[in-house]
């Protein structure tokens, strides 16, 4: 068995471990094998094994703005959260998909680059943000990223620029293609410290007195319709603080769904999909979760 090798080999993999330790909704079922790669060469090696053993392979950042079913993950998965590498050359920054986009735009502060401050309270990692094409407050990955550098599940290494990557709201190419985003750069523009930290700092105060940050979520559960903002339509659809088991819309940001206590993802779901529901019913506008929701259900 490959993954026995490398185990051997001193890669710490891990069984039947529960992924609510690593989720930001503290919910979610096991994973079959978990691995955390420290390097590019130990990742390599890890999705060379699953493609020989014939595993399922799942990818995860921060999971931040994600929903591990209850049932769990078969087969391998990897959490790249020890791959944070940030470089700075000129008006660069490059980082590896596991840095938190949070620490670039702060590393990027620091060294008097700006574009990056809308990302100053995501807090996804750089891979993940890349995957979604995350963004807050008028900015989004797309509109600073210069290229993406890639491993193919087939073992391959390519660089997409940004416009082979596809950017559009709340998606890019490696959805469709299943792409293992493995860093990523920036191109940003100088600018002064004080400003572009003062920016940061005002929008990051702006997020606690919006969001719900006091209570374990997924952040934003649905994508914004067309003409609309989703709170609103929640909100007069009479669900603002609807709760399902532990799972409830948020009374501070109704597009938010938060653990209130022992949540699992089954009540994250029922929640969702009550919500989609209802709003549909009353206002005949179809809510699609941006959050993305993967794994097994419960048996």
């Amino acid at each position: 068995m490959e993954l026995f090798e490398l185990a051997k080999k001193g890669i710490k993999i891990e069984k039947q471990v529960p992924l609510s330790r690593y989720s930001f909704t503290e919910t979610g079922g096991p994973a079959e094998y978990l691995a955390f790669p420290k390097t590019l060469a130990e990742l390599e090696q890890l999705v060379a094994a699953a493609r020989n053993e014939r595993l399922p392979l799942t990818i995860i950042g921060n999971a931040s703005n994600l929903i591990i079913q209850d049932g769990g993950i078969a087969g391998l998965v990897l959490i790249l959260t020890a791959m944070k590498q940030i470089r700075i050359d000129q008006d660069q920054v490059t980082a590896q998909a596991g840095a938190r986009i949070i620490d670039t735009a702060f590393t990027a502060a620091q060294c008097k680059l700006t574009g990056l401050e809308f990302a100053a309270g995501i807090p996804g990692s750089v891979g993940g943000a890349v995957f979604m094409n995350a963004g807050a407050y008028g900015g989004e990955v797309c509109d600073v990223v210069q290229s993406v550098r890639v491993l193919t599940r087939t073992g391959e290494f390519k660089c997409y620029t940004n416009e082979e990557m596809k950017f559009s709201y709340r998606h890019s190419v490696v959805q469709e293609n299943g792409d293992i985003v493995i860093e990523a750069t920036f191109a940003l523009q100088h600018g002064k410290r004080n400003k572009i930290l003062a920016e940061m700092n005002y929008l990051n105060a702006l997020r606690q007195y919006k969001q719900p940050l006091e209570y374990p979520s997924c952040g934003s559960v649905f994508k914004r319709p067309t003409g609309y903002y989703v709170g609103p339509l929640i909100i007069k659809a009479g669900l603002q603080g609807k709760q399902i088991g532990g799972a409830q819309d948020s009374t501070k940001h109704a597009g938010f769904i938060v653990n209130k206590g022992a949540a699992t993802a089954t009540d994250y779901l029922d929640l969702i999909h009550l919500i989609q529901q209802k709003v549909d019913e009353r206002f005949g506008i179809k809510l699609h979760t941006e959050v993305r929701i993967i794994g097994k259900p419960a048996d």
